[in-house]
This record gives C-alpha cells, sequence and structure tokens, in this order.
C-alpha cells in the first residue's frame, strides 16, 4: 500500500446526530468533545441532537464540524491508522492544522470559534450566495466570471466543478451565462459568499486573532488550500489568506498523488471529499470515517 492522507471535512456536510456514535466509540474521540464542552458549553449536544436549522448557522457549524473532523482522526490514530499527509477542504483545513499539531486542541477549536463568528460578520454585512458550475472548463468559468465585477471563482473541486460567490443579482445572471455556454449551475444552501472578496473584513479580523496564538511546526505535511502547497512557517499568513481566497482542492488532491498517497481517509461528517478525490484520481482508495460503522469498515480495510 502506498501512503496514506487524511482529508477533513468542509463547511455543508453537517447532519444531526453527527459524532455521537465516535464519542461512545473512541475515547480520543469522547476527549474532543469534552475539551469543547468546557470551552463552549453544549457544543457536543449541538452536534448529537441539534435541529438542520441550528447546525446552519455558521456560529455554530464550524465549532460542530471541526469537532466531529478531529474526533474522526484521532480515532483512527487511537486504532493504529498512520497518517503519511494531512488537508482539510475549507474549515476542515482548521481541523486538519491542530490534528498536526499546529494548534493544539485547545487554540485549534478557540479559533475556529473566531472564525464563524467573523465569517458569519462578514457575510451579513456582504450578503452572497454561491452556485457550483458543472460541464465547463475552469478556464470558461473564469471568463464568465470576469463580465462581472462581482462573481468570483472560489472552489477548484475537480475536474468539471468550479464553484463561484458572488452577489446574488449578478450571480443569478451568471448562471444564465453558464446555461447559454451548455453548462449548468447548481445553488449552494450556504449562507454567504465565502472564500471571496466579501470576506476581506473575516481575514482582517483573523489576523488579529492569530497575532495572539502561538502556532507549531507540523508533525506531518499539512496542505494548504490557498497554494496546494505544504505548510512551511507561513501558517497565520495561510490561514488568514485562504478565508477570503479560493480552495484550491484539486490542485491539492492531485499533488498528495504525485508524492505517493493512494489512500484518503476523509474524517468528518458526509462524503463529499471522497466523491471529488475519485473524480481527480480514479485510481485512489477513498474511506468516509464519521461514525463508528464508517470507523470500524475503514479500519478492516486498512489494517
Amino acid at each position: 500500500m502506498g501512503k496514506i492522507a487524511f482529508v477533513f471535512s468542509g463547511q455543508g456536510a453537517q447532519y444531526p446526530g453527527m459524532g455521537q456514535s465516535l464519542c461512545e466509540a473512541s475515547p480520543a474521540a469522547k476527549f474532543v468533545f469534552e475539551l469543547a464542552d468546557s470551552l463552549r458549553p453544549g457544543t457536543s449536544s449541538q452536534c448529537f441532537s441539534g435541529t438542520v436549522e441550528e447546525l446552519s448557522v455558521t456560529k455554530n457549524t464550524q465549532p460542530c464540524l471541526y469537532c466531529v473532523d478531529l474526533a474522526a482522526a484521532k480515532a483512527l490514530e487511537e486504532k493504529g491508522v498512520r497518517a503519511d499527509y494531512a488537508a482539510g477542504f475549507s474549515l476542515g483545513e482548521v481541523a486538519a492544522a491542530a490534528f498536526a499539531g499546529i494548534f493544539t486542541d485547545k487554540s485549534g477549536f478557540e479559533f475556529v470559534c473566531r472564525r464563524a463568528e467573523a465569517m458569519q460578520k462578514a457575510a451579513g454585512e456582504n450578503p452572497g450566495s454561491m452556485a457550483a458550475v458543472l460541464k465547463l472548463t475552469n478556464e470558461k468559468v473564469e471568463e464568465l466570471c470576469g463580465k462581472f465585477t462581482r462573481v468570483w471563482p472560489v472552489n477548484y473541486n475537480c475536474p468539471g466543478q468550479l464553484v463561484v460567490a458572488g452577489e446574488s443579482g449578478q450571480l443569478k445572471e451568471f448562471q444564465e451565462l453558464v446555461k447559454a455556454e451548455g453548462g449548468r449551475a447548481a445553488p449552494l444552501a450556504v449562507s454567504g459568499g465565502f472564500h471571496s472578496p466579501f470576506m476581506e473584513s473575516a481575514a482582517s479580523e483573523l489576523e488579529d486573532v492569530l497575532a495572539n496564538i502561538a502556532l507549531g511546526r507540523p508533525r506531518l505535511p499539512v496542505y494548504a488550500n490557498f497554494t496546494a502547497k505544504p505548510y512551511s512557517d507561513n501558517a497565520k499568513e495561510l490561514l488568514v489568506s485562504q478565508v477570503k481566497s479560493p480552495v484550491r482542492w484539486q490542485e491539492t488532491v492531485e499533488a498528495l498523488a504525485a508524492q505517493g498517497v493512494d489512500t484518503f481517509l476523509e474524517c468528518g461528517p458526509g462524503k463529499t471529499l471522497c466523491g471529488l478525490i475519485k473524480k481527480t484520481v480514479k485510481t485512489a482508495r477513498v474511506f468516509q470515517v464519521q461514525d463508528a460503522e464508517t470507523l470500524n469498515a475503514a479500519l478492516s480495510e486498512i489494517i
């Protein structure tokens, strides 16, 4: 077997009940939720019994997802699975950074809470939305975005899938152009235009937050959304930049594959990243780990 990458789920994958069976099955996972509850009381109950509406509010979504992401990775490691590399999609990058030791578990959770608040505030100040564009090349989507002042390509997910963000009125016009070019644009159920210039104020706020957090050197290579390359000594710059800049996920997966990674374990809710990875590297082995059942299924294949 080749090398293993832990990849951490992003916002949009959340669902009621997430993380509960992981918490029950793994002491390492349970510790993540206990720590979160000590810093932000009620976090585990939001994960385990919160409503769809409650979990869709960004200031709740991000801390809850962070916990499930990190708990899944800790449970895998506890069972003897060693990651050679790590990466996370958007919010998942914070969990990846904590898993690798750039953050401590505590400072990572505290940062993700501030990140969630800052991004929710920025979304309120600059109302926007997002849409996934299918069946067009990245170059064509970028060309169409260039016809508007407030529409930007933001998530380079996989071949043939690029998410854009922007002002809702312009985004509606953009979608008509996509249709005219033979593509398809699917609106996303999100509360803002994330990873775009609409998040400039959030990035500025997080720069101040990170100025007061001591970051460590990663114990394994962590690939950044902003560059699709490993962190070096520029963690604060990368964590600030990724909030207002595109997620280069396809490039990240390709870079990991070039390093010999043939097994990807998606840590956290859902299986969105598994799908994107298979569309990018067709020979990759992908596993989701989001609960006790999927943890055991992955372990039976890997160990």
